[in-house]
């Protein structure tokens, strides 16, 4: 094969274009942010000649080209050819560029492996060509540190030098020929060594050869594919895989690049997309992400309106119904409901479709309330690939029912070729038919192909490809088809399916849940505040008659939830990405807190200023009723004291000592009469550990690397300062404050760290006297068990795991409950104490330090909240919230709730107005505890109909409504975590 292949790439490529003729070349520099094209045509260009550096560092540069198409090129075959300086090493994440017409037309994009623009028929042309000089941040497997993803350290010098820009003439006959040949060839690299169809293959390639003409192959190339002809002609097995070609481009919102350069992106791929269809008339292309077509549509308008209309002729198909393609282990429960909530009305109301797929391919892993919330948003079919990447185990389906935590189900397939940039080479397809686990009882995959991330998507060439797979002798049938005709084929060919039940916890990336605290503490109080925010607001327009603000909180959901993307929230973007993501965040707490204030001020009316709190949690607080607004009575912490060489609180609930070294050394549970710290075992320990993964930088850390922590038990001081034990630590420029409190048989850890580290891991760690197997985790709308042992690989690897406000470990009636503010990644496992009794270590994740694709990640000030007590699951629950939403103090008088819900299992997570503006008042309740659970949900205002409805607040039938009593009161009986959204129509004060 050596010959065919050294004559495919010096023969036969270089002839695809046969003649050339040069171009005039203008140039203008933006030298700063992209402007539009209105703006750009404006400017002042200069003569530029080929051969001469270009692009600073996320600079543009625009390129004026004018020349002719010679009058014998007629029938299409005259492109422009554009060569940037790309490296030629992969299809994206270098230069890339849009071409428009002289009157503001977009024609085309131009990316590495997609370098050419049609032109017209023969006459003068002029193109513009919009040049973004996007930095090469990534080079593959090295992850060091990079100065290209800040602005301010990015530099001048030029990155790139325009190579070429040239009107060309393809050679159809000699192009065809190629795609031959590389069809033929891929399957060469995958068929058996010693196969009779193989060395079929092989030998019509090496007679191809022979009866070329080397030094005139556009005039031989016929009789080159007249020779191949017959291999191509041979047809697939009957028992081969049917792989349903998907066009696709996955596009990080930001990643490598900030968000407004995905703007950019968004646009150069729908242009060639749009260009494709023109000449395939049965390709089809799926696109998820409503935020990347509304950018489109306020971006690039009449671009847009092509796309609208590619949507209503079914050749672009908008999928996943969700705001972004999100991460699913941080975002609240009520943050991924909302992305389905905004991510289907946009479809709606500019598309008029709905889909009915959840399209996640890249994900981080995968909550096990997501069946739950897909199902309430009309979804049946969930798509990822990202399990194919786990280190240790393969998961057993590619094809299979997944069952979330409530028992909802949603069919599931995990495309076999495990990627989404497939290019549908004979590789990709080799892999989909050795690990499709379905074989023998089903034929249907999906495979997605397209370069993504600034690749510019499906190319001619795969279609290319696609064509002649369609029924090949050593492949696998190719059918361009689309998502829903896929999933509703491979879930009728499985009427019996596979179930897989719980979370896909992919072995991965586990550092996500910890990278770039700053952003995660900004997503749990932007969380937070938008709870209140619509409560309060809700409550003011029931009470009050007040303007509900819709445009405002549309807007500030819309940004969180792009700041949920799989790339900004587990904090593995560049540095301008999570700078971006902090001012978002600073900026949408204070519009928030305007909102807050403002509805509690209309709440308040003419009242006196006496102080009261406003309690927006699910549970009474402090005298506060939940929902309401009333006087707080707090109680006030055990003061600290004391005793020989420990200092010493007791509430008369706990009594706990801790050392000179900072931490607990005894807590003993007044009540119960028991110690829950091991004996010798220090506890509430900060442990800094080396973190240096393997790859993936930000991403990743290792469970190896925990063989090299260092406990921190030689504070510079330790003292008592009013009612807590603050302990101070000191590592080189790294300060690490705590306080410790007690109050209310509660522990209260509050952190203030200045952290400097390089690669470096920070946890927190209680070990406990408690002997169990599992430990239990908050996750949306419920919680999950894990197995904290390692019987299995799958234990193994679970050794970072995540939980949102809570964790609990316990025996059968006694428990202990772990509560945060803002933590997300957690450890536990359990372990002998020194005198060899069980015991149970719970750690808390709170910093880290990687320094790729972020060399500042996380350095800087940051604070936390921890909470210990003993109790069960329902403590938990209480403990979480109350960390999450504590009172807000304000001026004014009390506020009787809007909701009153007579079973604590059964807990209000958000009440709002309807979306449809109809004032309309919308409730959703979940339960929390694991229990089935019967609730009275009484209202403090009249109404005329209480329904339940889906997420998007269409009415379903509600089996969870026992009754109702109109303007009064809704009876509930709810399985274990089932979530529940009521719709009260014409609610009145």
């Amino acid at each position: 094969m050596l010959r065919v292949r050294r004559f495919t790439r010096f023969r036969i490529r270089p002839a695809v274009y046969r003649d050339s003729r040069p171009t005039r070349i203008t140039a203008w520099t933006v030298g700063g942010e992209p402007v539009p094209f209105a703006d750009a045509v404006t400017q002042r260009f200069e003569p530029f000649a080929l051969g001469r550096s270009w692009g600073r560092p996320w600079d543009t540069t625009w390129f004026d080209v004018r020349g002719e198409v010679p009058a014998g090129w007629a029938g299409g075959r005259a492109e422009l050819v554009v060569d940037l300086g790309f490296t030629g090493d992969q299809p994206g994440f270098q230069a890339e560029a849009l071409v428009y017409r002289p009157d503001g037309e977009v024609v085309k994009a131009i990316e590495p492996y997609n370098s050419w623009v049609p032109l017209p028929e023969p006459g003068p042309f002029r193109l513009l060509v919009e040049a973004a000089a996007n930095p090469i941040v990534q080079v593959p497997y090295e992850y060091e540190p990079t100065a290209m993803g800040d602005r301010a350290t990015a530099g001048d010098r030029p990155l790139y030098r325009l190579t070429d820009l040239s009107v060309r003439a393809r050679d159809l006959q000699v192009w065809e020929l190629l795609q031959d040949v590389t069809t033929l060839d891929g399957l060469v690299d995958v068929l058996p060594e010693h196969g009779a169809r193989r060395a079929e293959i092989a030998y019509a390639l090496e007679r191809m050869v022979d009866v070329m003409d080397p030094d005139d192959v556009a005039g031989s190339a016929a009789r080159g594919r007249e020779v191949l002809a017959p291999v191509l002609a041979g047809r697939a097995a009957d028992s081969s895989l049917i792989v349903s070609a998907v066009g696709h481009a996955h596009i990080d919102c930001a990643w490598l690049w900030p968000t407004r350069e995905t703007v950019r992106k968004v646009a150069r791929t729908f242009a060639n997309v749009l260009d494709l269809a023109e000449h395939h008339p049965d390709f089809v292309f799926a696109a998820s992400s409503a935020q990347q077509y509304a950018w489109l549509k306020e971006s690039q308008p009449g671009l847009f309106e092509r796309v609208r209309r590619a949507v209503a002729d079914g050749m672009i198909r908008p999928v996943g119904g969700m705001w972004v393609e999100s991460d699913t282990n941080m975002p609240g429960g009520e943050a991924l409901a909302r992305q389905f909530v905004l991510g289907k009305r946009f479809f709606a109301e500019e598309f008029g479709v709905d889909s009915e797929e959840v399209w996640l391919p890249d994900s981080f892993g995968y909550t096990a309330a997501l069946p739950q919330i897909a199902r309430a948003a009309g979804a049946r079919y969930f798509l990822t690939q990202k399990p194919s990447w786990n280190e240790t185990n393969a998961m057993p389906h590619s094809s299979f029912h997944w069952e979330g935590i409530d028992g909802s189900r949603v069919f599931t397939h995990f495309p076999p070729a495990e990627t989404y940039n497939s290019d549908l080479g004979a590789a990709d397809l080799a892999r989909t038919e050795r690990t499709f686990r379905q074989k023998g009882k089903a034929r249907h995959v999906l495979g997605l192909y397209g370069w993504g991330d600034g690749g510019g998507g499906p190319t001619r060439e795969m279609l290319a490809m696609a064509r002649r797979k369609h029924d090949l002798d050593g492949s696998p049938r190719v059918r361009l088809d689309d998502p829903d005709h896929f999933f509703r084929t491979a879930e009728a060919e499985l009427p019996a399916p596979p179930v897989w039940v719980g979370e896909m916890y992919l072995e991965l990336h586990r550092g996500t849940l910890i990278s770039q605290a700053r952003g995660k503490r900004g997503n749990r109080h932007s969380e937070a505040l938008l709870r209140e925010a619509e409560l309060w607001a809700a409550t003011a327009a029931v009470r009050r008659g007040a303007p509900y603000p819709y445009d405002e909180l549309r807007r500030i959901w819309e940004r969180v939830l792009l700041l949920q993307f799989h790339d900004i929230l587990p904090g593995t973007s560049i540095a301008w990405v999570h700078q971006d993501a902090a001012r978002d965040y600073d900026r949408l707490a204070s519009e928030l807190t305007t909102l807050i204030t403002t509805a509690l001020d209309a709440l308040r009316g003419t009242d006196d200023a006496t102080p009261v709190a406003a309690n927006a949690g699910p549970y009474p607080r402090h005298g506060v009723p939940a929902l309401g607004i009333g006087p707080a009575t707090p109680p006030e912490p055990a003061a600290p004291r004391r005793v020989n060489d420990r200092f010493v609180l007791d509430d008369g609930t706990l009594h706990v000592e801790i050392d000179r070294r900072g931490t607990l050394v005894s807590v003993v549970d007044l009540a119960a009469d028991r110690e829950l710290l091991p004996r010798g075992v220090a506890c509430g320990v900060l442990q800094l550990f080396r973190d240096t993964p393997r790859e993936w930088d930000a991403w990743d850390i290792n469970d190896e690397d925990k063989r090299s922590g260092v406990d921190l038990v030689e504070p510079a001081s330790i003292d008592i300062v009013d009612d807590a034990v603050v302990v101070r630590h000191e590592r080189g420029r790294t300060v690490l404050t705590q306080s410790v409190r007690l109050s209310e048989g509660t522990i209260g850890y509050a952190f203030d760290i200045d952290w400097h580290e390089s690669q470096k891991l920070l946890k927190l760690a209680f070990p406990l006297d408690v002997r169990t197997d599992r430990a239990t985790s908050e996750i949306q709308f419920g919680h999950l068990h894990r197995p904290i042992h390692q019987n299995t690989s799958w234990d193994t690897a679970r050794f970072e795991t995540v939980a949102h406000r809570w964790i609990h470990v316990g025996e059968p009636g006694y428990g202990v409950a772990i509560a945060n503010d803002v933590v997300y990644g957690h450890d536990i496992r359990g372990a002998q104490a020194p005198d060899g009794r069980p015991m149970t270590t719970a750690r808390l994740s709170l910093l880290r330090a990687p320094r790729y694709p972020d060399p500042s990640a996380d350095q800087g000030r940051h604070t936390f909240s921890v909470s210990l007590r003993p109790g069960g699951i329902p403590d938990a629950v209480a403990d979480g919230y109350a960390l999450h939403l504590p009172l807000r103090t304000v001026p004014g008088a009390a506020a009787e709730p809007l909701f009153e819900v007579s079973d604590r299992a059964v807990v209000v997570e958000s009440v709002k107005l309807a979306e449809d503006r109809s004032g309309d008042l919308v409730v959703r309740l979940y339960e929390a505890h694991g229990n089935r659970s019967r609730a009275s949900v009484r209202t403090r205002f009249s109404w005329r109909e209480a329904v339940a409805t889906d997420l998007l607040e269409r009415a379903v039938d509600g089996a969870a409504v026992r009754g109702t009593t109109p303007g009064s009161a809704v009876e509930l009986e709810l399985r274990p975590f089932e979530l529940l959204t009521l719709r009260f129509r014409d609610p009145v004060a």
